[in-house]
C-alpha cells in the first residue's frame, strides 16, 4: 500500500476582527473549522477554495490571498496537506442546501475560538488564523496550475 496525503483546503474570512467559522459535525462531535474540505479529481485549490466555501457556508467569496501551506499528520494517522487561503464575501445564496455535516455558520474571535479549544477540529485552525494575524500573504497565484 501507498503513501498519500490528503490534499486540503480552507477558507479564512474575516471581518471587524471576527472570523467565519463552520459548527459542523466531526465523528459524531460538535467541532469548530474554517470552511475547508477536500480537493476533489479536476479541482484546482482555487476552485476547491470557493467550492467548499460555497458548500459550507451558502457564500459565493473571491480569493485574495494565501496565507500558507500546512501539513499536519490527524489523530487517524492521515497525513493532511492544507492551503489556506483569504477570502472576501461577493454574495450570499440565502436558500442554499449547506453540507449534511453543517450545523450553522457563526463569527468568533480567536478568543473565543481559544474557550472552545476542544471542539477546534484541528491544530490547523489556529495556526492559520495565528499567521492570518501576523500578516503573513502571498498572492493567490504562488500557486501554479500547470
Amino acid at each position: 500500500m501507498s503513501w498519500t496525503p490528503h490534499a486540503t483546503v480552507a477558507v479564512i474570512i474575516e471581518q471587524k476582527g471576527l472570523f467565519l467559522m463552520v459548527e459542523e459535525i466531526d465523528n459524531g462531535q460538535h467541532v469548530f473549522n474554517q470552511p475547508a474540505g477536500h480537493v476533489e479529481e479536476g479541482e484546482t485549490f482555487e476552485q476547491a477554495a470557493i467550492r467548499e466555501t460555497l458548500e459550507e457556508t451558502g457564500l459565493n467569496v473571491v480569493l485574495t490571498d494565501l496565507v500558507g501551506l500546512y501539513t499536519c499528520e490527524g489523530s487517524n494517522g492521515v497525513t493532511y496537506h492544507r492551503l489556506c487561503y483569504v477570502a472576501s464575501i461577493l454574495s450570499a445564496e440565502p436558500n442554499y442546501q449547506l453540507d449534511d455535516d453543517i450545523v450553522r455558520t457563526l463569527w468568533m474571535s480567536r478568543e473565543e475560538l481559544i474557550a472552545q479549544f476542544d471542539q477546534i477540529r484541528s491544530p490547523l485552525v489556529l495556526a492559520c488564523i495565528d499567521d492570518y494575524l501576523d500578516n503573513r500573504r502571498f498572492p493567490v497565484n504562488f500557486v501554479r496550475n500547470i
